[in-house]
């Protein structure tokens, strides 16, 4: 990327060899290929922080640097919207407390910070992958509370227990077997289907009825707008200032002129200021542990994935880390579904909101963390929240889940994949399409998704086709 003007090095003294600080820090340095920065690779558990001091018209923000207080609140209150619609759909479709899982997700974004060092920009939401098996478990009917949430809860944090030991493993042999496993051929697609595979369903969202798709679309050309025609802070907050908009277009549509459903304010009058959501306790079932548990895996390869994606956007180092974020990631997963969260996972969302504001200070994910935190102990605030119509949540869904699939693409281009080779493109071409169309295939009693069969026909793939040497 871009950067500010480069700050003066200390003398060499100061700065051991690049890869003898991180050695010595236990870092992995295999598959580094970007150049050295010593305030990012400093040897110390987290970098060395320094003020952005760029044009926000045309420089990235750096992993490490940091922004005001006034726009870093902003930045971190975008990055909050943008993970609101699937942290709480998500919990909604397995009878999970969305307020609870709002404010799981803010307390393990901050975990996540602390134990990758501020080294991954990365908000972690509530998981997809679990609603498969979690349905499958507790037989739940899709409408209210999970009368079987507690053995459900037992299999997420059997599934976070393996996925942080695994972290661990990295941690200790390097990242070097999965860079082998999953190639940026394979991340790629990976990355490309998670946008994808979640197109259909957000189009079906925003199709019931002819109003609600334009307004929409009107979402969709609002945050597109503002991300073309604005510049500056406005162009950086293009989902917010977007959403907004189109808020009060709704608004003046539906309560005002009468088209529409209008948006219901009981909810926000009736909800309390403060109030702690309801806790459940896990309960330990093997037949549930079997079935969830696997799904440990399928985050890895979405979460390798989005890692790639980062260092590609930020061209930093960020996979010598990778086991922090593996460790972190099941950790936070583990904590949340000790207190009757849901499992959780680095966000695409978010990811695709970095891709198109070149903001990538891990600073920021800490204060949407703490937002979310507020919004999870404040049911009114949720509840205003919650207003907001399902028809522009889709509309800028259709905006971040398309930036996602894209991403992927880059991996690609950046990487500079050979795809006249076939081994390439039939990997590509047999993932994103399995991926896409939500191919599914079962293990026993385990449904892999579309997103895992997809997955793991990438990996076996790979595997089989470009076994040589590079």
């Amino acid at each position: 990327m871009t950067t500010p003007e480069p700050h003066s090095p200390a003398p060499e003294s100061n700065h051991p060899e690049p890869h003898n600080a991180l050695a010595a820090a236990g870092i992995d340095t295999a598959a580094v290929s970007y150049p050295h920065n010593p305030d990012f690779d400093n040897g110390r558990w987290f970098p060395t922080w320094r003020p952005y001091k760029g044009n926000l018209d045309r420089d990235p923000v750096g992993i490490n640097e940091y922004v005001p207080p006034g726009k870093s609140v902003l930045l971190g209150v975008q990055h909050t919207f943008a993970m609101f619609g699937s942290t709480v759909l998500a919990p909604l479709l397995m009878g999970f407390d969305p307020n609870l899982a709002i404010l799981m997700s803010g307390i393990c974004t901050v975990v996540f910070f602390i134990i990758t060092g501020g080294r991954m920009p990365s908000y972690l939401g509530s998981s997809f992958a679990f609603i498969g098996p979690v349905i499958a478990i507790t037989a739940y009917a899709g409408i209210g509370f999970n009368d079987n949430l507690n053995v459900a809860l037992g299999g997420i944090m059997a599934c976070g227990i393996i996925y942080a030991l695994i972290g661990l493993l990295v941690m200790k042999t390097g990242t070097g077997w999965i860079e082998r496993l999953m190639p940026p051929i394979v991340t790629g697609a990976i990355v490309m289907i998670i946008g994808l595979n979640l197109a259909p369903v957000t189009i079906q969202g925003v199709s019931a009825n002819q109003f609600d798709a334009w307004m929409a679309t009107l979402t969709v050309l609002l945050i597109s707008g503002v991300a073309v025609f604005t510049r500056g802070m406005l162009r950086r907050l293009l989902l917010l200032v977007g959403l907004i908009l189109s808020y009060i277009a709704y608004f003046v549509m539906t309560n005002i002129f009468g088209y529409g459903v209008p948006i219901d304010f009981s909810n926000v009058s009736a909800a309390a200021w403060f109030g702690l959501p309801s806790i459940h306790t896990p309960h330990f079932e093997m037949s549930a542990i079997i079935l969830i548990a696997p799904v440990a895996f399928i985050l890895i390869a979405e979460n390798l994935g989005h890692f790639k994606a980062v260092e590609g956007m930020t061209k930093a180092r960020v996979t010598p880390y990778m086991g922090r974020a593996f460790f972190a990631d099941g950790l936070a997963t583990t904590f949340s579904a000790g207190f009757g969260g849901t499992g959780v996972t680095t966000y695409a969302e978010n990811i695709g909101v970095m891709a198109v504001t070149k903001v990538y200070s891990t600073t920021i994910f800490v204060i949407a963390g703490l937002v979310a935190i507020l919004l999870g102990l404040s049911p009114k605030f949720g509840a205003i929240i919650q207003t907001i119509p399902a028809a522009l949540l889709g509309g800028a869904s259709i905006v971040v889940f398309g930036l996602i699939a894209i991403a992927g693409a880059k991996i690609w281009i950046d990487s500079h994949i050979d795809f006249s080779k076939n081994s390439n493109l039939i990997i590509a071409a047999v993932t994103v399409i399995m991926g896409t169309g939500n191919f599914s295939l079962h293990l026993g009693g385990f449904d892999l998704g579309g997103i895992g069969t997809a997955t793991l026909a990438a990996i076996v793939l790979n595997a089989l086709f470009n076994r040589q040497k590079d």
